[in-house]
């Protein structure tokens, strides 16, 4: 019996040893054999990662209206599971078909998801009908959910919302091919979007934290913290209004000649501020997904196109004479045909007959070829004409901040006399992009310099408000001064000539305009083909003070229409509205015909104050854009408080509509240069600062300073010019006017 215990005893304890020997063994597996691998798997319980998304930037017009923003968008999700615990099924099938369009078939497989083990899952996305929609058709799925709960008493149907954020484009089409999109994803896809996509998208924020099994954050977390950048907002040099006239116009235009596309470019020449760039066909960044929308629609053919450009291009040969003296408007020669040394045809004029013996001024309004064969290539030479060609940049790019640009190719063959002949008037070994274009004729514009193009105007950082503002850009000086305005002057004829101007047809009453047409007929195979054309016109307005030049293109318009007829009245439509928007006054001659003074406007041609105190911001925004008003608002408010003029106020043209909305610590004063100084009064009263004014006339500078610790505005006024202009103007031989006396 004894020795029967003492053995049972020693199993027990051998049994008991043995465990405790394994259990060692096991934690010394664990804890010192694999113990970084079970540190990671208890760290990944306790430890958590927070994501803070950061808010991509904003980008808004010249005037401070948003073109593109975050704002929240839905996502439709159905849990299978629920859906069949409830039997409603085909319902749910039925009403998300009927709201969000998707197939029948394919929301069947979503509403019915099962994994492997035949278990239904759960909470499963519908896209792409479904993913990131409005907070209009979001508001229809909420109803037909609550809907749904009430008609079978159930208060989960197994239909839910999860809300995100989207890109939105508030204006639609509107200077699509400068904003270019982001897709559902956030990933940006062309024009801005993607040119600054590393500036406006900031970065995310991060927050590493631990919590305990039930996800409360532990007494001692060691948090990392790492805060969110948001993205940069952008400011444009577009203007919402000019980018309006110029699509309207394109729209009426594309519907009458069917062309293969068209391109309309408008830029500041003193800066190169683009002012508004669209292409036709053309798309709506918030529906890029649409397969309905054509697919041309998205190529930005302003900058990326490149075209024989035609007669638009005698600009540069004409400059370039002007410039080296060569260019005598009353000389003759004899039109419609000539013959270069080695090359057996003749090259013509558009009318192949000609116009007898003209002079060169006639020959630049007629747009010979003959003429301009004479001056780029006989008179300035193959080797000087092609430098002028560098040096207005056609074998560049130009350098605006849009992503894609194509460089122009110019190479005609130094042996080859016929093609360095046909340069002077852009045809043969000549392609351009439209940009290039409109970059050249603003340098006759603004007295000779190349600029660098570019749309945006300044960028502030949201996260320090540190803002930088793009600065006018001078490449080089291509001509003098003197040569710029001479050069003009003769284009200026090539419009105001109503009887030989190829460009009459973008004449405008009221202001002087400067411009060259261009028809480059189209090469299929080996021969040209007269029925399929490149038409152009390009110009600056008004002459004296340009203000904004315009190219537009027409890619094979219907009936082959050339540029005076296709082209220039485009031109003429936005231009003729974009000035009186700009506040530019027009100008009559006088009763001798001599002089230019501005026009007053008659109550006839006036029109009233909208009443827009009370409105929100944005809704009175929008109402000036829409009906074509020239504003500015004032203040860090979202309602305006007060305006000037008040409403029912007739309004001279082009005079500008201020909003005041509610101010912070630090009034913001709006630029008033060029304002009456009862405007000016007016509007700085309305503010509750103090006035200082030097001098009479109008206000041409303002300076801002604190004076007994309130803000004092001192203005600086000067009379206006006989051309409605506090600034001087350099007086200049008008050979306008004396030769279209003579023509």
């Amino acid at each position: 019996m004894v020795k029967r215990i003492k053995l049972r005893t020693l199993f027990i304890g051998g049994c008991i040893t043995l465990f405790f020997l394994v259990l060692i063994a096991r934690v010394f597996w664990i804890q010192i054999l694999h113990g970084e691998y079970w540190q990671q798997e208890a760290a990944s319980q306790w430890a958590h990662k927070a994501v803070i998304k950061a808010v991509r930037g904003e980008i808004e017009d010249r005037n401070g209206n948003v073109l593109a923003s975050d704002v929240p968008a839905y996502t439709v999700v159905v849990d299978p599971e629920v859906i069949a615990e409830r039997g409603i099924g085909e319902e749910v099938i039925a009403g998300l078909n009927k709201l969000l369009g998707k197939p029948v078939d394919q929301l069947k497989k979503l509403v019915e998801a099962k994994d492997d083990k035949g278990k239904y899952l759960k909470n499963r996305e519908i896209r792409n009908e479904g993913w990131k929609i409005s907070k209009e058709l979001a508001d229809k799925v909420d109803a037909f959910n609550k809907g749904l709960a009430k008609e079978h008493d159930i208060q989960e149907t197994g239909v839910g919302l999860v809300t995100e954020q989207k890109r939105y484009y508030p204006k639609n089409t509107l200077a699509a091919h400068i904003l270019g999109y982001t897709d559902r994803e956030g990933n940006a896809i062309m024009g801005l979007e993607k040119y600054f996509d590393q500036q406006l998208r900031g970065e995310d924020g991060k927050l590493l934290y631990q919590s305990d099994g039930k996800g409360v954050k532990l007494p001692e977390s060691n948090d990392t913290y790492q805060p969110v950048v948001n993205g940069n907002n952008f400011k444009l040099t577009i203007d919402s209004t000019i980018q309006y006239y110029i699509e309207e116009a394109m729209k009426t235009a594309y519907d009458k000649y069917k062309p293969k596309s068209m391109s309309v470019i408008a830029a500041d020449p003193n800066t190169m501020e683009i002012l508004g760039m669209a292409n036709m066909p053309t798309f709506n960044p918030n529906e890029y997904w649409d397969t309905n929308q054509n697919s041309a629609g998205f190529y930005n053919h302003a900058i990326k196109s490149r075209y024989e450009p035609g007669s638009t291009f005698k600009i540069v040969t004409l400059a370039g004479a002007v410039q080296e003296k060569l260019f005598n408007p009353d000389a003759t020669f004899q039109s419609g045909q000539i013959y270069i040394k080695g090359y057996k045809k003749p090259l013509h004029d558009i009318n192949r007959v000609g116009w007898g013996k003209i002079s060169f001024l006639e020959g630049v309004k007629r747009s010979s070829n003959v003429a301009f064969v004479k001056l780029g290539y006989e008179m300035l030479g193959q080797e000087k004409l092609l430098q002028y060609i560098n040096d207005f940049g056609f074998n560049e790019k130009t350098g605006i901040d849009l992503p894609g640009e194509t460089i122009g190719i110019v190479n005609p063959n130094p042996s080859i006399a016929s093609e360095n002949a046909t340069l002077a008037y852009g045809h043969g070994k000549v392609l351009v992009t439209p940009i290039q274009q409109l970059t050249a004729v603003s340098a006759i514009a603004n007295g000779g310099k190349l600029m660098v193009p570019h749309v945006v105007k300044e960028i502030t950082d949201p996260n320090t408000g540190k803002t930088t503002v793009t600065q006018p850009e001078v490449v080089r000086e291509v001509i003098s001064k003197e040569s710029a305005r001479e050069t003009g002057s003769y284009l200026e004829q090539v419009v105001a000539d109503q009887v030989k101007g190829t460009g009459r047809h973008a004449y405008i009453e009221g202001y002087r305009v400067a411009g060259k047409t261009g028809t480059a007929i189209k090469v299929q195979g080996k021969d040209y083909d007269r029925n399929k054309v490149l038409a152009s016109f390009i110009g600056y307005a008004p002459v004296n003070d340009p203000k904004i030049a315009v190219i537009v293109i027409i890619d094979e318009p219907q009936d082959g229409e050339g540029g005076g007829a296709a082209a220039a009245p485009i031109f003429k439509e936005i231009v003729s509205q974009a000035l009186p928007y700009m506040g530019v006054p027009k100008a009559v001659a006088d009763s001798k015909g001599s002089t230019e003074k501005t026009v007053k406007s008659t109550p006839s041609e006036q029109r009233s104050a909208p009443d827009l105190t009370g409105k929100t911001m944005q809704a009175a925004r929008q109402l000036l854009i829409d009906q074509g008003y020239d504003f500015e608002a004032v203040g860090e408010g979202t309602t305006v408080v007060s305006q000037y003029p008040e409403k029912g106020t007739l309004l001279a043209s082009g005079q500008r509509v201020y909003l005041l909305s509610q101010q912070g610590e630090k009034p913001v004063i709006p630029d008033l240069r060029g304002q009456s100084l009862r405007d000016a009064l007016e509007i700085l009263s309305l503010l509750k600062v103090g006035i200082a004014i030097e001098g009479e006339g109008y206000v041409s500078q303002q300076t801002q300073g604190i004076k007994n610790g309130k803000t004092l505005v001192t203005l600086g006024l000067k009379p206006l010019n006989e051309y409605g202009e506090n600034i001087p103007v350099p007086p200049a031989a008008d050979d306008t006017k004396k030769d279209t006396k003579t023509e």
